[in-house]
């Protein structure tokens, strides 16, 4: 069925069967559900988990690694060196679902592996921590288990795929995975966002790897910042008319609604402010 025919027959159970989005699960997801059942022959548990809809809200963000170009001694370049020969830190980015930034580990070599950093992030003593029954969207460079969710392997998933014409959906798989890449691009959208504005992020910088990092990271607290501040980013607004994947509609920036925010705690100001005072002390 294509997306076309799946919301005329959406609209025909609302407008003709009464049909009315739940509490927690809306009208389209319900229908997909009833399909993905009858047409696979799957229980209604294993069909919830497919669309994540599990009866409670488990998904606490998003996270994904970016490169950062750095300047390095010469003897330390080849470990900072990746496939394409750029000398580079390996920085893990972690956000919830405003695209605020609630665990950034900085510093690895560009050439660390992603499923390598992350597990170096999980198992520091102040590291990244996942209650029981939450997880964080991730996307086939990670493994699938306990707080993570990947997407199904072999089945198309990037935005870029669903954009080029062909979206009509073969099965539940890709549906699952349509749904997950909507989802997991916060990540990606928080990263751009963060380049976008600092232009050192963008190219090697004069400064050594150390205040390299200190940099990063008082510009994923600045982003917060900007985030709490500013119920409309002009810059965010921008990026997503440019987005191939920007169709779907975001949580703000579009509608011209003041949405509320959560309050820049103690602990986040003075965190910037000591990372801006290493960097002036450095200089």
């Amino acid at each position: 069925m294509s997306r076309n025919a799946f919301g005329k027959l959406c609209l025909i159970l609302q407008t003709q069967g009464g049909l009315e989005d739940s509490k927690h699960v809306p009208l389209s997801s319900q229908v997909a559900m009833f399909l993905s059942i009858l047409a696979h022959h799957k229980k209604n548990r294993i069909v919830k988990y497919d669309l994540i809809r599990s009866g409670r809200t488990g998904c606490l963000g998003a996270l994904d690694g970016t490169y950062i170009d750095v300047r390095v001694k010469a003897e330390d370049r080849a470990r900072y060196r990746m496939r394409k020969g750029s000398i580079a830190v390996n920085v893990l980015g972690v956000c919830d679902r405003d695209m605020r930034f609630i665990y950034v580990l900085v510093g690895w070599e560009g050439n660390a592996a992603d499923s390598r950093v992350l597990r170096d992030a999980i198992t520091r003593t102040i590291g990244l921590k996942i209650t029981r029954g939450n997880y964080y969207l991730v996307d086939s460079g990670y493994n699938n288990g306990e707080g993570f969710l990947s997407p199904h392997r072999g089945v198309r998933y990037h935005l870029k795929e669903w954009e080029s014409g062909n979206n009509t959906l073969q099965n539940h798989q890709e549906f699952f995975n349509m749904k997950h890449a909507y989802a997991c691009n916060m990540i990606e959208r928080a990263f751009g966002l963060l380049k976008s504005r600092w232009a050192i992020l963008r190219s090697s910088s004069f400064y050594d790897i150390d205040d390299q990092n200190r940099i990063t990271i008082a510009f994923c607290l600045l982003h917060n910042f900007i985030c709490q501040e500013m119920s409309i980013d002009p810059l965010e607004t921008m990026l997503l008319m440019d987005d191939d994947g920007s169709k779907e509609v975001r949580r703000r920036g579009l509608n011209g609604m003041e949405l509320s925010r959560r309050v820049w705690s103690t602990a986040e100001e003075e965190a910037l402010l000591e990372c801006l005072r290493e960097i002036v002390r450095t200089e």
